[in-house]
């Protein structure tokens, strides 16, 4: 039998579904081990409701982000396994909007121009 020792931070586990509460989920390793999949770290989206995402008795893959030794319980996380696609989204420049435009001011002295189709 493991114990609380064999497990480290950044570990991925494989686990079950013992519990849902609003605020979490609970796993339960064959060793005895257990842990909380906070709301928080079960999605880089909006949570609403826990169920949607996970059922009761179901195996599932997750990422230890702490360790509770005293507790023996663990810290753990569905979205830390997963690439956070916040940080990598690449910023687009519009090619329709000419690059001279700064402020309102211009953009209402030049809405005219853009009216009749002159675009410099």
């Amino acid at each position: 039998m493991s114990s609380i020792d064999d497990y480290k931070v950044g570990m991925t586990v494989y686990g079950k579904i013992t519990g849902i509460k609003p605020y979490g989920a609970f796993v339960r390793f064959d060793d005895g081990v257990s842990g909380l999949i906070h709301i928080s770290e079960i999605s880089n989206g909006f949570v609403r409701n826990i169920d949607s995402f996970v059922r009761v008795d179901e195996y599932v893959m997750t990422k230890v982000i702490d360790i509770d030794k005293e507790h023996r319980q663990l810290r753990l996380s569905f979205k830390a396994l997963t690439q956070n696609t916040r940080r990598y989204t690449k910023r687009v420049k519009f090619l329709g909007m000419p690059e001279n435009i700064k402020g309102f001011g211009t953009i209402r002295d030049k809405m005219p121009d853009w009216i009749k189709g002159n675009y410099d």
